[in-house]
């Protein structure tokens, strides 16, 4: 058996884990696997305002959930690596079960 980590570590944990306590941040994070996005596509993908979406971007973006890049006027986000992709994979496969 493996032993508790500490309780800062835990508190990053769950830290961590209220960045997908949230439907609308989950689907943004599902929008962008394998691609890129602006705001305003995700904005018209997920049904909501440009203002809103940049809310829940600046929250995953706290949680380093996401990671962005300017090109040109555009700030072009995606997930921050592939732990992201594949808490998003266990995710699934544990409510599908």
């Amino acid at each position: 058996m493996e032993p508790v980590p500490e309780k800062e570590t835990l508190s990053q944990i769950a830290e961590l884990f209220k960045g997908f306590s949230d439907a609308t941040r989950v689907e943004i994070l599902a929008l962008l696997v394998g691609r890129e996005l602006c705001v305003n596509d995700i904005a018209q993908a997920v049904d909501m305002s440009q203002s809103a979406v940049s809310h829940q971007l600046g929250i995953l973006k706290r949680m380093h959930l996401v990671k962005n890049r300017r090109e040109g006027k555009s700030l072009l986000y995606s997930l921050a690596d592939d732990h992201v992709l594949t808490i998003l994979k266990t995710g699934l496969e544990h409510v599908l079960e």
